[in-house]
């Protein structure tokens, strides 16, 4: 069976940036399993797996456009440290969830000055090229319940 929309994948990964620094792998621990054609990973790779069989293997480059788009520094701010409400000191490295028009963002304090937050929007791999060593494990049509959901049951609600 040939991956398509309304298959569920089963694959293992490996990803780099263009350093070649690991950034992500399913090596030593589960494969990586998704219900293909309903956006559940980025969609440079989603576009490349289509087609693609158990036992394939391939290298995947994706472009920050295809990934998690380039970086804007339109979602990045500077806010009174009032304005955030959080339980404990706040640190470089927390994430908030911040409820804009767009709907709900989580933002990454980035720095902290005195009384200034500066919050940034952008996903941790926003303007990053990203490879992907990938081998397909299996490859099964989804339920229609999976397909209905828009992603993979787990074993644990499959019965």
């Amino acid at each position: 069976m040939k991956i398509a929309k309304n298959t569920v994948v089963t694959m293992d990964y490996t990803l780099t940036d263009e350093e070649g620094e690991i950034l992500d792998s399913s090596n030593g621990g589960e494969p990586l399993v998704f219900l293909s054609g309903h956006g559940n990973i980025i969609a440079g790779l989603e576009a490349v797996l289509q087609g693609q069989a158990k036992g394939d293997k391939l290298d995947v480059t994706v472009k920050p456009e295809d990934a998690y788009g380039e970086y804007s520094s339109e979602l990045v701010a500077k806010v009174p440290k009032a304005h955030i409400q959080a339980d404990g000191e706040i640190a470089a490295g927390a994430h908030f969830q911040v409820d804009t028009p767009e709907g709900p963002m989580i933002y990454t304090v980035t720095h902290v000055d005195g009384d200034d937050v500066t919050l940034d929007g952008n996903h941790p791999l926003a303007g990053e090229t990203l490879n992907f060593k990938v081998e397909v494990v299996d490859v099964r049509e989804a339920s229609e319940e999976e397909v209905t959901a828009g992603h993979i049951q787990s074993p644990e609600s499959a019965h």
